[in-house]
């Protein structure tokens, strides 16, 4: 499909058009009939302009290259987008507009609109299924912030191959009387121990997100959870002030409030299995996912990739060596 985003010199036309009058009108009896009609065409052809103008059709490899730019969204998150012009997601994607030889451009989003503004199709999460919300305007070309791969996203977006690894963790202050488990080398039996610190004491979580308390349960565990209204980049402070006993963290989340608060938090243990990281594609621009996993793939092999995540992420290194050991 060919990008279209209409430019004000097409407003006369489209005027024109709206305005054109029948023959029949010609007479008195059509143009008595016809009064105000014109006003009204006018009103709709201003409002479909301002909408074609907002609105550009998704786009494949080809159409994104004709364009000229990429168009990279992404919601401010630990150190993928810092929202100060720079981040591992950022600089990934400009390395891909720069291999593919168009311009970049970041366009801000946040959790609620990100897949919608991918799509066109805003949905909610309902379960591991999705529910349709409403079309909506198209507003970028690939997302990318440190997305985790969850069922429900997969069958809104298709994922690239995975980019940093993830996984959900329980955290408390340090003087709070919950204490970290014992790993006993068993995921299952680690995860399973976590739990039951939980009950008892309050909860926080983020709906739509990784940190939703239901995907792991936690609902049947503790009837006191709340879900934080602000920025992902805001639930460890707010864990730190005392508006909840304990908070789910992820796993970028955590390593970012360990550099800023070692001496406040404290990490339990883990609440949820692996998961994967990725950079988000809509379902129909199967082209522009395959060229973005060969540039990952040579990223990886060159050695870029991994100098990138250790000028974001230096201790990630630590917990997940195997990760970037497959990645290199």
């Amino acid at each position: 499909m060919q990008r279209f985003v209409p430019t004000s010199n097409d407003l006369p036309y489209m005027l024109k058009k709206a305005m054109h009058k029948p023959h029949e009108e010609n007479s008195m009896k059509g143009l008595k009939k016809s009064a105000g009609i014109p006003a009204f065409r006018i009103a709709v052809a201003a409002a479909a302009m301002l909408l074609f103008m907002q609105v550009a059709a998704r786009a494949d490899l080809d159409e994104v290259k004709k364009a000229g730019v990429l168009r990279h969204l992404g919601v401010p998150y630990a150190n993928f987008v810092t929202g100060s012009g720079d981040g591992m997601d950022v600089e990934l994607m400009q390395r891909f507009a720069q291999y593919l030889g168009i311009r970049y451009e970041y366009i801000r989003t946040d959790w609620p609109d990100i897949f919608g503004d991918l799509t066109g199709k805003k949905v909610r999460p309902k379960g591991d299924d999705i529910e349709f919300v409403a079309d909506v305007p198209v507003k970028g070309d690939v997302a990318a912030n440190g997305i985790t791969v969850l069922p429900w996203r997969a069958k809104a977006v298709q994922f690239s191959a995975p980019m940093f690894p993830n996984q959900v963790w329980l955290v408390a202050r340090s003087d709070s009387p919950v204490n970290p488990i014992k790993p006993t080398g068993d995921l299952k039996k680690d995860i399973a121990a976590v739990k039951s610190l939980i009950r008892e004491h309050s909860l926080m979580g983020k709906a739509g997100t990784c940190l939703e308390p239901s995907l792991y349960g936690l609902q049947e565990i503790t009837d006191k959870i709340t879900l934080f209204p602000g920025s992902l980049n805001d639930i460890a402070p707010a864990l730190i002030k005392g508006e909840t006993e304990l908070t789910l963290l992820d796993v970028p989340d955590a390593l970012v409030a360990l550099q800023k608060w070692s001496s406040k938090i404290k990490i339990i243990g883990p609440v949820s299995q692996p998961q994967d990281m990725a950079a988000a594609f809509p379902k129909d621009a199967p082209k522009l996912l395959v060229e973005f996993n060969r540039f990952l793939e040579q990223a990886k092999k060159d050695g870029s990739f991994v100098t990138m995540v250790k000028k974001y992420y230096p201790y990630v290194f630590k917990y997940y060596p195997d990760f970037f050991e497959r990645s290199s």
